[in-house]
Parts: C-alpha cells; structure tokens; sequence
C-alpha cells in the first residue's frame, strides 16, 4: 500500500476551474479625457499668453495661482484614466498635472534659481514626452498633442536654461499652438462621448480604434493579465 503525504495528495487533485470561479466587476465610467484636454488647453493659452508679452510679466505669481487649478483636474483625470485602464492617457495626465504643479509652486513662490531649475526640468520633460508620443500613436489626437508638447517643453527648457528672450517667444507660440489642438481634441472626444460614435475626426487606429468598435468579448479579451486583475504589478 502506498501511503501519499498531504502535499503528494494536494498535487494530484484536478485543478478547479479557476475562470469558472472568477468573477471580475468592471465599472463603467464617463471618460474624464475632455477634461484633461481642455485644461491643456487653458493653462498652455494662460502661460503662452505670458511668455508672448501678451500678459505683463509682473503678474507671474497670479499666473502661476490660476495654472493651479491644471494641476488639481489634470490630476483627477490621471485618477480616473487609471480606473479605466488606459494607462498612456493617465500617465500622460499625470505627468502634465506634475509638470503644471512644479511650475506653478516655483513661479508663485519666486524661488531662487527657479528660472534654471525649470529649464531643467523642461528638457526632461521633453523626453517623457517623446517617449509618450512612440507608444501614443494610435491615439492620434493624444499623438497630435504630443508632437507639439515635445518641442514646446524643448524650448521653454533652453528657455529656462540660457534665458534667450527669442527662445521663450517661441515657446509662447507653440504653447498656443497646443492649446488649440488640445481644445479640439477635447470637443471631438466630448461630441464623442455624448453622441456615442466619431462626430470630428479624431484618427484612432489599431486598438485604439477597436477600442470603440469591438464587442464585448473582445474588450476583455486578456483582462486576467491587466494590472489589478493579475497578483504583481
């Protein structure tokens, strides 16, 4: 007679149908991303309008108090983009609500060597925007925003760093620029949303676009492997 330990025995048992046992509930929410657009677009026009001249110099601080407001929202997207599971668009939103949060915190406090510091922080943002933009690109209008913040945050960093007046004019312009993109990204995904099919041509493509298009069963396909589902992240 052969005598199995409790761990042979627990080993041989037939494994349960884990998927049959498995429930997982999903809830669904509005998409917070025409918010994260429009607040793009309304702190890049207030900053813009500063570095243009168009706001006078004296009132950075009450610039830097207003773009606040960016960062709380932005921040609150990021929150809700992750629930969603959509990763690019919540670690882009989060990383503009950075972004805005440093700005606003160093131009408000007047902080010595903040011009520089900035600089420097705008050139590595421009890196986690090149980066964001390879993997966004099925994502056209988060793509479109992408390639306009890239050489935006570029030269508000040489900006900051050599202080050249040509370079924070331009910086201007090409904040402009992204909040006119962003402004429209923001009402195409809004009539998007409320209308449930594309109004304004917002280029989706590859998942993205089955994102909108496929059934139920294709949307899940892979769940048990996304982050909050499987045991590590």
């Amino acid at each position: 007679m052969v005598v199995m330990t409790a761990e042979e025995q627990r080993v041989r048992e037939p494994e349960p149908d884990l998927h049959s046992m498995a429930r997982i509930q999903l809830r669904p929410i509005a998409s917070p991303m025409p918010l994260g657009f429009f607040m793009v677009g309304i702190a890049s026009a207030v900053t813009s309008s500063l570095q243009l001249g168009l706001i006078d110099g004296a009132h950075r601080q009450a610039v830097a108090l207003t773009v606040f407001s960016a960062f709380v929202l932005q921040l609150l997207v990021s929150v809700l983009a992750f629930g969603a599971r959509d990763v690019i668009a919540a670690t882009l939103m989060g990383g503009f609500a950075g972004a805005w949060l440093a700005n606003g915190l160093v131009s408000a406090t007047d902080a010595g060597g903040g011009a520089r510091v900035l600089g420097v922080m705008n050139l590595a943002f421009t890196v986690f925007a090149a980066l964001m933009a390879s993997v966004a690109r099925p994502k056209k209008a988060l793509w479109l925003l992408l390639l306009i913040a890239t050489p935006r945050y570029f030269t508000a960093g040489l900006y900051g760093v050599t202080g050249e007046a040509w370079l924070g004019r331009l910086t201007g312009a090409l904040g402009m620029l992204l909040a006119a993109v962003a402004m429209y990204a923001a009402y195409a995904l809004m009539l998007e949303e409320l209308r449930g099919r594309e109004v304004l041509p917002i280029g989706r493509s590859g998942p993205a676009h089955l994102a909108m298009h496929a059934g139920l069963a294709g949307q899940l396909r892979g769940l048990e492997t996304q982050a909050g589902v499987r045991r590590s992240l």
